[in-house]
């Protein structure tokens, strides 16, 4: 597998675990690339590839083998590789990132004495996402496949119907072209609508999709001569975007209020929220809220 081309997700039997690893393969298939199952904390063993998992004979399956079987059988033309480590969760997730074109964890996992063994406790997926190298997923718990679909009366199979909107949450003063390229290229592999949205205080206090360079926009003048003017660099700054994926359909939204507020509402019947982090820099509050309380799986994609 080569580096940067395989989807990677942490398994540790919970059921956010398992609902992640199965978005992460409907997302392998979607971009044809090999997916990667990994275990921490684990007795050390070969890697598998699926469905030829090394099971000894007596011993009851573990998560990662029954996970594993699960998805081969519901993905047959997906490779897939399961590997364990002994490796603790965090630093094993963060080696793999370092491997990986997107990391995929659950939001929930095992909680208690059983956690010390296990991925993806609320603050180890924080944690990755705060860290990691290239773009998290963080999946809540009871995502279902069609939850990715929006609803069409009519009798229409969930997979043959249209996927819902990706939304971005774009701060203009760090409009990376590495966040906004994952954005369109996500909404172009599911040919689903992609909403931008850039939200603004006029105090400038909050951060993280808020604000934007008084050289883009002016600081003084009234909030409607403001907010024109962070239309107008929004437009600008998604123009060339545009050019590259001209079947995506675009909206954007130049909003004022509390950045988390209004991606939480933006987010309201969307398939995926997507967010940056400045490479550097810890996971904002407005990020960490947003993975805590938005329904649709999150992405948290490093940049700069």
């Amino acid at each position: 597998m080569n580096t940067g081309s395989t989807i990677t997700a942490g398994i540790d039997g919970s059921r956010a675990s398992l609902d992640a690893a199965d978005w992460a393969a409907r997302e392998a298939g979607r971009r044809r690339l090999p997916l990667r199952l990994l275990q921490a904390g684990t007795r050390h063993r070969v890697a598998a590839r699926v469905p030829d998992v090394d099971v000894a004979a007596g011993c009851a399956r573990s998560a990662l083998d029954r996970a594993a079987i699960q998805l081969s059988y519901a993905h047959p033309a997906l490779d897939i590789v399961a590997r364990d480590t002994e490796t603790p969760a965090v630093p094993a997730l963060l080696g793999a990132a370092a491997e990986s074109g997107t990391l995929v964890v659950g939001t929930r996992g095992h909680t208690g004495h059983i956690a010390a063994a296990g991925f993806l406790a609320g603050s180890v997926a924080l944690t990755v996402a705060a860290r990691a190298a290239c773009p998290v997923v963080l999946v809540r718990a009871g995502e279902l496949p069609e939850d990715e679909r929006a609803f069409t009366p009519g009798g229409t199979p969930p997979s043959a119907a249209p996927y819902r909107p990706v939304v971005l949450g774009l701060d203009l003063e760090h409009p990376a072209e590495d966040l906004i390229g994952y954005a369109f290229d996500t909404a172009a592999v599911r040919s689903a609508p992609l909403l931008v949205v850039h939200a603004w205080t006029r105090s400038g206090h909050e951060r993280g999709a808020s604000a934007v360079p008084s050289a883009t926009v002016p600081s003084l003048g009234d909030a409607d001569d403001q907010e024109a003017g962070r239309q107008r660099a929004l437009t600008g700054t998604l123009r060339p975007w545009r050019h590259k994926f001209p079947d995506t359909p675009v909206s954007e939204q130049v909003v004022r209020g509390h950045p988390g507020d209004l991606l939480l509402k933006a987010s309201t019947g969307a398939g995926l929220l997507i967010v940056g982090r400045p490479a550097g820099e810890r996971l904002g509050r407005v990020a960490r809220t947003l993975i805590r309380q938005v329904t649709c799986p999150v992405v948290v994609v490093p940049h700069g």
